[in-house]
């Protein structure tokens, strides 16, 4: 169980509100605010001229501020001594994780960059992790909304999520190869209203 705070017996999984331990309920409730909350921070990133740092943060506060209480913190706040990992994949270190993130944002703002590159960011904003949890559902909003202002979108229904989830870990372990990204541009839509 990851528990950074060393208090999930007290507190439950990463200090939720309602001191949760089961996580297939914490994970519902997880995708219950995201659902019920993506609009709002795709509202929100949409007013933005230009996306930074702080709009990552605000889009995880929006979706889970109801569950956790570090919502919208980063690992720097949150944990900026553990370096977390998902099986053999290391991410960013705290610092580096701001880095990564800001260099994705960059690249992203970049519309010929965008429309190149989508896996690449993508792997950028999945190595930097800033989150303890819901980085997945952030990075797809603000990807979501640097795709739409780059006149186009990746055709997600016909993404297979296994196949997504093993080119995004070879990304990570090697983003040279940009395998995220030739994967990607295969289900990419341009849409010209943007």
């Amino acid at each position: 169980m990851f528990d950074p705070f060393n208090d999930f017996e007290s507190v439950g999984y990463l200090r939720n509100y309602l001191k949760e331990k089961n996580l297939d309920i914490v994970k519902s409730l997880e995708h219950m605010l995201f659902v019920t909350k993506q609009r709002e921070a795709r509202d929100y990133l949409s007013t933005k001229r230009r996306l930074d740092y702080s709009d990552f943060l605000h889009v995880h506060n929006i979706l889970f501020s109801e569950l956790y209480p570090w919502a919208g913190e980063d690992r720097t706040v949150t944990c900026p001594n553990i370096r977390v990992s998902k099986g053999d994949i290391q991410f960013a270190g705290s610092d580096d994780s701001v880095a990564a993130i800001n260099e994705g944002l960059r690249l992203g703002q970049i519309q010929d960059k965008m429309a190149l590159l989508p896996g690449v960011i993508m792997g950028l904003f999945s190595f930097g992790h800033p989150f303890l949890d819901g980085n997945g559902r952030v990075m797809q909003l603000v990807h979501y909304e640097l795709c739409r202002r780059a006149k186009f979108s990746i055709y997600w229904k016909k993404v297979m999520k296994e196949d997504y989830l093993n080119m995004l870990t070879e990304e990570i372990k090697d983003p040279r190869k940009k395998v995220l990204n030739d994967y990607l541009l295969k289900f990419k839509v341009n849409d010209e209203k943007g």
